[in-house]
């Protein structure tokens, strides 16, 4: 894994580190036009997953107000 944060940061690919599994860590990229996130597991393997789509602004307070709630337990 540090040889990818090394490579990441070598090229100006900036990233957050995340622990939402118990078994990766997540390394989350934001790119121009994507969002990918790596999930690396302590053997070394990685899964990577893309979410594309445009920048476009979709909503306002109200949209994270029915985001929170229809997300909740």
């Amino acid at each position: 894994m540090y040889a990818l944060l090394a490579r990441l940061e070598a090229n100006g690919i900036h990233f957050t580190i995340g622990r939402h599994r118990p078994d990766t860590v997540m390394l989350t990229l934001t790119l121009v036009g994507e969002r990918v996130e790596i999930d690396v597991f302590e053997d070394g393997r990685m899964e990577v997953s893309r979410f594309t789509g445009n920048e476009d602004v979709v909503g306002d307070a109200s949209l994270v107000d029915e985001l929170v709630r229809m997300n909740s337990d």
